[in-house]
């Protein structure tokens, strides 16, 4: 195998959870709790239900379940369907450098191999970390976003390490994964440009299912391409061009998993310190006094969410809540953004559209060159009377640099929960949570997530 595959091969497979220092360990049971409220917030949602559907179709030994009915199949196939579950309503965490997405895509992976293979609740950590660290020590060298490719290239090397850690894969075989898991998985973008579907919160599910699979293939013996990374034609000619890792975490390095930013509201994660601003503005100035808004922010946050013509007319949920000139018309209009911000009647108001178009989004030089260091906006307010009113942010709640409390992960959760739980039954799976690394068997914590209806 070549370098890079080697160095991430030998990295996770001697990766040990006796190692972690105890604040990577609470940092990894918050990013969990989190995602599995997103699970949760997410289980109704079409794309879910499909994909349950699918799921039920399958069958494998062992089986792994599928959250929220308990129902059996395949580890791929529970890694698929849960994802897209976590992943529906944009709420869970997000990595910002080189290259960025959304690492807690890939935990879904993780418990599906664990519950399948019986694993206990440290096992199951510390694949989740070692996933996170693949796929933050690529996104530290890789700016994906403007070659055209997406982020799945980074969620499937991470999950194919997640899984390979669970199932016991040697440097050889892990090697293999890692290969099998590049060579075949490499998404475009398109799936996060113009008008945007529901595979918006599928791609990353797919990438995913595909890492397990690989995984799964090497354990049996399949080997992968022997320069998947550096060969002719390989990841570094067609993909990314050459790039070289940087330390990964251990040995006083903070691991990867300790960087990644939660999210305080259900929209793209460059929307989040617009969207405060937002409510900040709102008790400053009224809407019928509003003559125009400019807002300057960095290149990302301008060309994911406020340059594309689709943004200031959504038609679907994936794009209102990729679209900065309606989530920032709902934070001053409405005063929140909720899980049920995104419905048709509310994107076709008239009262919302016609806000949204005094909303001008530009790229600010200054702000780029702050990136990915600070995550700068500045939003002026101009109103008839001619007044100017400014808010400026850089660190939402939520960043690293920022953080929610445990209360607020804890609430988050809760009101994720709340339409489809008993509050018992879920301050029991909480707690259970909480407690994870005490758990004999993952499938003891995961059989307490059920919909009650």
């Amino acid at each position: 195998m070549d370098k890079t595959t080697r160095t991430l091969a030998e990295y996770v497979t001697r990766l040990s959870y006796d190692r972690l220092e105890p604040n990577t360990i609470r940092e990894a049971k918050k990013r969990l709790i989190d995602s599995i409220g997103c699970a949760l917030g997410g289980f109704d949602s079409e794309p879910a239900t499909i994909a349950r559907r699918l799921a039920a179709k399958s069958s494998g030994e062992p089986s792994a379940r599928i959250l929220g009915t308990g129902a059996s199949t395949s580890m791929e196939m529970a890694a698929f369907s849960n994802s897209i579950m976590v992943r529906y309503l944009d709420f869970n965490d997000t990595y910002v450098s080189v290259g960025s997405g959304h690492p807690s895509d890939m935990i879904s992976a993780c418990l599906a191999v664990a519950d399948a293979l019986k694993a206990d609740g440290k096992q199951t950590l510390l694949a989740i970390i070692a996933a996170y660290e693949v796929y933050t020590g690529l996104a530290d060298q890789i700016a994906l976003r403007g070659k055209g490719w997406d982020q799945g290239v980074f969620a499937v090397l991470g999950a194919a390490a997640g899984a390979g850690r669970l199932l016991g894969l040697s440097v050889d075989q892990m090697g293999d994964a890692l290969a099998i898991a590049i060579t075949s998985s490499v998404p475009t973008r398109q799936t996060r440009s113009g008008e945007l579907a529901m595979w918006k919160g599928c791609a990353t599910a797919a990438a995913v299912r595909s890492g397990v699979f690989a995984a799964l293939l090497a354990k049996e013996g399949i080997t992968g391409p022997t320069a998947a990374f550096e060969g002719r034609h390989g990841v570094w000619d067609q993909v990314t061009g050459q790039f070289t890792l940087g330390a990964l975490g251990g040995n006083g390095k903070p691991f990867g998993i300790e960087r990644t930013n939660l999210k305080f509201f259900p929209s793209e994660y460059h929307s989040q310190a617009p969207t405060w601003m937002g409510l900040n503005l709102r008790k400053r100035v009224r809407i019928e006094d509003i003559a125009a808004i400019n807002v300057q922010t960095y290149h990302i946050c301008y060309s994911e969410i406020g340059s594309e013509p689709e943004k200031w007319e959504p038609k679907t949920r994936e794009t209102a809540d990729h679209s900065l000139p309606y989530l920032l018309s709902l934070a001053l209009m409405d005063g929140a953004i909720r899980t049920d911000s995104f419905g048709v009647a509310r994107m076709r108001d008239p009262a919302t559209l016609a806000l949204m178009q005094k909303i001008k989004i530009a790229e600010s030089a200054e702000f780029e060159r702050q990136f990915p260091n600070a995550l700068m906006t500045e939003i002026e307010v101009l109103t008839r009377s001619g007044e100017r009113v400014v808010e400026r942010a850089s660190y939402p709640r939520g960043h690293a640099k920022n953080p929610m409390s445990e209360d607020d992960i804890e609430n988050k959760f809760r009101t994720l929960a709340e339409n489809i739980m008993k509050p018992a039954q879920r301050d029991a799976l909480l707690k259970a949570l909480w407690e994870v690394e005490r758990a004999p068997q993952i499938g003891e914590v995961l059989k307490l997530i059920q919909v009650e209806r």
